[in-house]
């Protein structure tokens, strides 16, 4: 078979994936908060990748805490007053070339609001209808393979120990179930805000009960619904 693809050279890869804001405290409690597009999950780990020298880079290395809200398609206006802002002051004369700016109370220039956290010391975001709290167990040096990037980039695996979630997204007669039907997080691709649509196609993985990936040292703890 003959390919009908062309080749090209992205500047970036960012075919689409979710929105999260990461709130951080500094050494001194000082709270941070900002959207990133680089973030996955595998059974209760999330890795998240950040710039290193951010505000959010530092407070993950120094503090080891963060709460990872999801906000769904409705805040994409909030979410993108935070864009183009950081928490590090001075801005780097990188950043400032493209327009960021200085921002101390990340919450209130988004027009979010706080809320205490149960295991970590970072705030919640109220209006986003998912937040995990959870602990840096590790962090990684992306491209360490690359003198000159190296250092740049890093990826911070968190143990997730809390997770809540607005009640309208809990799947009718569950109370651990997510319903994705509900569910309209907001996406990026290539640097645009998008949401995702009606389901496409049946599932053969729907069909595994989710309390399967559960860890065994968690499973006897809550009861399979």
């Amino acid at each position: 078979m003959e390919s009908s693809h062309v080749t090209i050279d992205p500047a970036i890869l960012y075919f689409g994936t979710p929105v999260a804001l990461i709130s951080t405290v500094d050494v001194e409690g000082r709270p941070n908060l900002a959207p990133i597009s680089s973030v996955f999950w595998l059974g209760h780990r999330a890795v998240l990748g950040v710039a290193a020298r951010s505000q959010t880079g530092l407070n993950l290395a120094a503090t080891r805490e963060c709460v990872i809200n999801l906000p769904d398609a409705a805040l994409a206006g909030a979410v993108d007053r935070l864009a183009l802002t950081t928490g590090r002051n001075p801005v780097s004369e990188r950043k400032a070339q493209v327009g960021y700016r200085h921002v101390g109370d990340k919450f209130a220039h988004a027009g979010l609001t706080p809320l205490p956290s149960d295991t970590v010391e970072p705030f919640r975001v109220a209006e986003c209808p998912v937040n995990m709290e959870g602990a840096v167990t590790r962090i990684h040096e992306l491209e360490s393979d690359d003198p000159e990037r190296a250092g740049g980039i890093v990826l911070a695996e968190v143990a997730v120990s809390r997770v809540h979630v607005h009640p309208e997204l809990r799947m009718p007669g569950t109370e651990n179930r997510v319903d994705p039907t509900r569910w309209r997080p907001l996406m990026m691709s290539f640097q645009r805000y998008f949401t995702i649509g009606p389901e496409l196609h049946p599932s053969r993985l729907a069909t595994i009960r989710e309390e399967w990936y559960r860890p065994r040292s968690a499973a006897a703890e809550i009861p399979p619904r």
